[in-house]
């Protein structure tokens, strides 16, 4: 290998700080000043000035209980109205992959759970085979639909 067809090295090795002169960054101080509260450690990150007052984090009550160990777009459903579904074919099953095949929720759905709500009208007859809501399920009965539900 020659030296001339050696690849170019952009980034330059971070600074051992104290660890002598030959670090680049040696001697008495080291690059932290000369006295005071920064140079042995660092202060946490909830550090707000004085030692008597207690930060913000440290003031917000603990998130206790299951809760704290799910992130919150695993709690969330995806909600979709009845009015949103007039745009569906007459007679369709309404299935998660029926209505990303009809563009009426994202590709990335099929990770949510997706409820129907009952807001506005539905004009059509269509079986739905989703978690609905009470209200939602009484106009889906009346334009003349059936609701499946699973056991």
């Amino acid at each position: 290998m020659k030296l001339q067809t050696r690849p170019k090295i952009t980034a330059t090795a971070k600074k051992r700080v104290g660890r002598g002169y030959g670090s680049g960054k040696g001697g008495h101080t080291t690059g932290r000043g000369a006295k005071g509260q920064n140079i042995r450690s660092r202060r946490p990150l909830y550090f707000e000035g004085t030692k008597m007052r207690k930060s913000l984090i440290r003031r917000i009550p603990m998130l206790r209980g299951k809760l704290k160990f799910k992130s919150l777009k695993a709690r969330q459903s995806l909600i979709l109205n009845l009015e949103q579904l007039n745009s569906l074919p007459k007679n369709t099953e309404v299935t998660v992959p029926s209505l990303i095949k009809y563009h009426l929720l994202p590709e990335a759905a099929l990770k949510y759970p997706v409820k129907i709500l009952g807001n506005g009208d539905l004009k059509l007859a269509l079986t739905i085979a989703l978690p609905i809501s009470q209200s939602a399920a009484k106009k889906v009965i009346k334009a003349g639909g059936k609701i499946i539900t699973k056991k």
